[in-house]
């Protein structure tokens, strides 16, 4: 497998660091990661860089993950791209939204390598 190219969108630096440790941890040795405090630093990564993965939070400042997600539609930045997003919001109403504006898949905090392993790596063996 070729190195991925992944973009991770979190206002915590530490959780950055987790969910790039969890992806390691579930097979992704090969990867490169692109860092963002909020959607709009997100945004602004992906219209100057190419990426095969994107694992985004809800809440966060400036530009909220819901917000980031329409925007990457909007904009059609990231095609195809697969998008999780990574959070503490736990409603059935968060769960749609976020389907609704293009996640491929949903994770709940605390997580475990294991459930990134099952939810991350078949969407980017098929992207």
């Amino acid at each position: 497998m070729s190195e991925i190219q992944t973009l991770i969108v979190d206002d915590s630096s530490v959780m950055r660091k987790i969910v790039e440790r969890a992806l390691r941890q579930a097979g992704l040795d090969s990867m490169h990661v692109y860092e963002a405090g909020n959607g709009a630093e997100g945004l602004e990564i992906l219209r100057s860089s190419t990426v095969d993965l994107i694992l985004s939070d809800i809440n966060m400042p400036a530009m909220d993950g819901l917000e980031f997600l329409r925007q990457i539609k909007d904009q059609k930045l990231a095609q195809g791209v697969p998008v999780v997003m990574i959070t503490t919001e736990s409603s059935e109403e968060h769960v749609k939204q976020a389907i609704a504006a293009g996640a491929r898949g949903y994770i709940r905090k605390p997580f475990t390598p294991e459930q990134v392993k099952e939810r991350v790596l078949p969407l980017v063996k098929v992207a």
